[in-house]
């Protein structure tokens, strides 16, 4: 099995360090992130009759849209490997009524499990699984004998023998030297995707799923084949993928993927605030059902043993991120016995013009990047100026300021609203450059931000 991403030993500041490349300031909200995923790399190394009893210090980020929250979490768990998923809690209905059931999010976690170990092991086996790939390839294209294909013992001393091995490996000289690239194959490949029939109901069984390909495979030992013409690289890749698949033990995988989503998964709790009972609200109407899903949330953050169709899955040490804005409502709202389970509490900083600004400047993906890098593929050169990216903030805060506060998603709004006139000629423009300074994007939008409706033009 493929060593555990979760072994390497990323200090506090390095994960800091790695979230500062993607994320703008919101340092407080880092380090707690930070501590919380050191803890784990430290709870494997404590005396193990103490393991089971370090549960994780579950967050809760509060702050409004478009500050970075989803951002954080998305990020730690890409940095960590380990399983991840971003579920609303508006989605979830209480037990009763038709809707999600809190059991959903566990299950959707170990399916993202299962997909990131076998990932790692098609990876571990890629090698092989090629060169088991290029000799179907190269039986497609030069067939065995048929007493050969037939299981009959071939006489290696005949004169044919020495002939068919030294075409075959010229074969796999010209395929090995991309001479074959061109060369059109007929091959039986693997449908990937088959009909899948799921029950519905309201406790939950929807998300069990009953996979009609996993019971045609365990049946016949493999999956439906449909005949295909393809190129040989393309060939190649198919059957690399179909190898790979035999090579990889999928108990193991299976176990793996629950042990994984057990020790390092994150879920990320997003709109928490929705279901808090508003400020001063009444004990009935949606109150009620609001206080009942916290109430179904509650063991599964406590400790609890969810059912999945991989088996059961224990959630005492799965670490819950939860975030909202708590506009209406106040963290305080939330039923006593969930808040003592979101120990950590951190509020993200608004973002303002220089906030905004380091957004353009700082991250390895800043939207200027982004932005370049799509027109670059129709031959168009963006240059975007400080002055420029000045402007650009100082226009995303003031929209921010007179239409919803947003955060940083408005500059994606300005973006589009800058661009849009280049995005639609960029065919046309082959070869040009455009130089984005502050002229250029006063020209570009004051005639929008001088509109009363400002809604009316940018979100």
């Amino acid at each position: 099995m493929s060593t555990n991403p979760n072994d390497r030993s990323f200090t506090p500041r390095e994960i800091v360090s790695e979230l500062d490349k993607y994320i703008v300031g919101q340092n407080k909200a880092k380090r707690a992130v930070a501590i919380a995923l050191r803890n784990r790399w430290r709870r494997k190394r404590v005396p193990e009759h103490l393991r089971d009893e370090i549960a994780p210090k579950n967050i809760i980020l509060i702050g409004s849209t478009g500050v970075g929250k989803t951002e954080i979490a998305r990020r730690l768990a890409k940095l960590s490997q380990a399983p991840f998923i971003k579920i609303e809690a508006s989605k979830f209905t209480e037990v009763g009524y038709v809707g999600r059931d809190v059991d959903s999010m566990i299950r959707d976690l170990v399916e993202s499990a299962v997909q990131l170990i076998r990932e790692e092991e098609k990876e571990r086996v890629m090698v092989q699984a090629r060169a088991h790939a290029e000799d179907r390839v190269l039986d497609v294209l030069l067939p065995k004998p048929k007493y050969e294909q037939v299981g009959f013992s071939v006489n290696t001393t005949a004169p044919s023998a020495p002939a068919d091995d030294s075409s075959r490996e010229r074969l796999r000289a010209m395929l090995r030297a991309g001479e074959l690239n061109d060369r059109e194959v007929q091959i039986d490949a693997v449908e990937k995707t088959m009909p899948t029939m799921q029950v519905f109901s309201n406790t939950g069984l929807e998300e069990m799923g009953l996979n009609l390909q996993d019971m045609m495979g365990q049946l016949t030992g493999k999956g439906r084949t449909r005949k295909r013409r393809v190129k040989v690289p393309e060939a190649i890749e198919i059957f690399a993928g179909e190898e790979a698949n035999k090579l990889i033990d999928q108990d193991t995988v299976i176990k793996e993927s629950i042990s994984r989503c057990e020790n390092h998964g994150i879920v990320f709790l997003d709109e928490i605030d929705k279901i808090a009972r508003r400020e001063g609200g009444s004990s009935q109407g949606p109150d009620v059902s609001r206080e009942g899903v916290q109430r179904d949330i509650l063991p599964i953050v406590e400790g609890s043993a969810v059912t999945t169709k991989y088996g059961i899955v224990r959630t005492d040490h799965i670490l819950f991120i939860a975030a909202g804005a708590f506009h209406v409502s106040k963290v305080s709202d939330l039923i006593p016995e969930l808040q003592g389970r979101f120990p950590i509490r951190v509020e993200l900083d608004s973002l303002g013009e220089p906030e905004l600004l380091r957004i353009l400047q700082e991250p390895k993906n800043a939207l200027p990047v982004q932005y370049s890098a799509l027109l670059a593929t129709e031959g168009v050169t963006l240059k975007f100026t400080d002055d420029g990216l000045q402007e650009l903030a100082r226009i995303a805060a003031f929209v921010n300021g007179r239409a919803e506060n947003i955060g940083a998603r408005r500059l994606h709004t300005v973006f589009e609203r800058l661009l849009e006139d280049i995005s639609f000629g960029a065919p046309e423009r082959n070869g040009s450059e455009v130089v984005v300074d502050k002229a250029f994007v006063q020209k570009q939008l004051s005639e929008f931000l001088t509109q009363e409706d400002l809604s009316r033009y940018i979100l």
